[in-house]
């Protein structure tokens, strides 16, 4: 008998041993998650995202952001480093650059210049001709590990966010791998940045953002809307800001909370018609990570399972409209998910585009 359970004992506690004690590479910060709002009211459930048409993309996938250039062609970055062309319908296309990196949100600068956030990379300036060049990947000497959105201002400015500086894609294995380390570790290291093309500086407009993702800017340009996608909020900074602490449970002079308690992960802002602001939802709520929150040593404990066995949200398409006010003026929805991560909206008179982290293709719909 005492043979026996030595065969079995000794197996178990290997098992506990490891998945108390196996280093991980989170250090879980415990944080109150509020209760998930669920599908209810402007985000009742629907199905206006179902049956979406689909734009062949040859092979590449991730069309995680889409915006029409100033040569009236239809740009896209996809997983494998490029930035495609073509024409809205999807015909002509080719590759217009490769960054090496993974381009995760861009704009058009005065110039023509597709300005870059890279999540390897940093910040970049890519001229018409594909020609690409590195305007900054540094703040205040400290690396920008996590280039995830940028919008350019009219007097030539640029605003991007760099989501973590804890987790960089590079070296945890991707822009979705390093996301999950950084959310459930939840310490909170995303910061809004500036770079100033005249005098080639970088400066911290925010910090203390779990996971700082999309940007876009008011209409006016003295302030910027920010997803926080650890956290389900979206806030509203003003450009004059200077190193606002955003992460300690205040909210400081110069910024506000737009939408707090979302019922999904949101993901990028996109500036639309009408004055609207799209914003995509990566993926839905999961009450197991909610319930998470506050017990840290469960998120480590996950990180030491099979990644089979990591609570990941279920696909769920999701994306939403809304004013400058914080009115919801629009909803679309796939419950089926069919369609993964439905990171956000580019609008255009007659169609809207759908921007995707891992499709295989490039998803649509006719307005």
């Amino acid at each position: 008998m005492k043979s026996v359970l030595r065969w079995v004992g000794v197996p178990i506690l290997a098992v506990v041993v490891y998945l108390f004690t196996w280093p991980v590479p989170i250090k879980p910060v415990s944080w109150v998650a509020p209760k998930a709002p669920g599908y209810v009211g402007p985000h009742a459930v629907n199905d206006k995202l179902n049956h979406l048409n689909m734009l062949d993309l040859k092979g590449e996938e991730g069309p995680e952001h889409i915006a029409i250039g100033p040569d009236g062609k239809l740009y896209t970055t996809v997983a494998s480093g490029k930035i495609l062309q073509m024409t809205p319908e999807g015909k002509e296309q080719k590759e217009f650059a490769n960054t090496g990196g993974r381009v995760l949100g861009f704009d058009f600068d005065a110039q023509g210049n597709l300005i870059a956030a890279d999540a390897i990379k940093g910040l970049l300036s890519i001229s018409p001709q594909g020609a690409i060049k590195v305007l900054t990947n540094q703040v205040n000497k400290d690396p920008i590990r996590y280039a995830d959105a940028v919008v350019v201002a009219k007097n030539g400015k640029m605003y991007f966010s760099d989501a973590s500086t804890r987790f960089s894609p590079q070296e945890w294995g991707g822009t979705f791998e390093a996301s999950i380390l950084d959310i459930l570790e939840q310490s909170a290291t995303g910061r809004i940045l500036e770079y100033d093309p005249s005098n080639q500086t970088t400066r911290v407009l925010a910090h203390g953002l779990s996971f700082a993702n999309g940007v876009a800017l008011n209409q006016t340009e003295t302030s910027l809307f920010a997803n926080e996608t650890g956290k389900y909020r979206v806030w509203k900074i003003e450009l004059s800001a200077q190193n606002l602490e955003l992460g300690d449970g205040k909210v400081p002079a110069g910024a506000k909370i737009l939408f707090e308690n979302l019922p999904g992960y949101p993901d990028n802002l996109m500036r639309g018609m009408d004055g609207k602001i799209w914003l995509g939802f990566a993926k839905p709520r999961n009450p197991t990570i909610d319930g998470f929150a506050d017990k840290p040593w469960l998120r480590s404990l996950t990180l030491r399972l099979p990644r089979s066995l990591w609570p990941i949200p279920k696909a769920y398409g999701h994306v939403m409209a809304f004013d400058e006010e914080g009115r919801v003026l629009k909803d679309m929805q796939d419950p089926t998910g069919s369609y993964p991560e439905s990171t956000g909206v580019t609008e255009t008179k007659d169609r809207l585009y759908i921007q995707s982290l891992h499709a295989k293709g490039l998803g649509w719909l006719a307005k």
